[in-house]
């Protein structure tokens, strides 16, 4: 009976080291799997922030020429709107005097299409 016992003891010591073992592969494998999550994770981060980077690089490359190209339109409009300040200046006088000889200047004639009724 001694041995049959001992071979029971053994048996239950063998069924509790394969538990330990399997409880200790689970804790393992969740170890692993949380490492992997977080390796994902910041590989994915590392990712997103590549690709954020080189979005505002190209952004900054349109938006920067487009800023440029603000820049130059207004520089040219104030240029015309100099030169056409500039201009009125100088053909102001000569302009108003030209609209006044032709006002005051009338010549009164007979249209060629009046018929004189008689």
């Amino acid at each position: 009976m001694t041995s049959q016992s001992q071979g029971i003891q053994q048996l239950l010591q063998a069924e509790k080291r394969a538990k330990d073992k399997l409880e200790e592969a689970k804790k393992r494998k969740g170890k692993r799997l949380k490492q992997a999550k977080e390796e994902a994770i910041a590989e994915i981060d590392h990712y997103r922030l590549q690709r954020e980077k080189e979005f505002r690089n190209k952004q900054m490359n349109v938006m920067g020429s487009q800023g440029n190209l603000s820049a130059q339109l207004e520089e040219q409009t104030t240029e015309t709107i100099r030169n056409l300040t500039s201009s009125y200046q100088k053909n102001k006088e000569s302009m108003m005097k030209k609209l006044l000889n032709i006002v005051y200047d009338v010549k009164p004639e007979v249209h060629p299409n009046f018929r004189y009724a008689a």
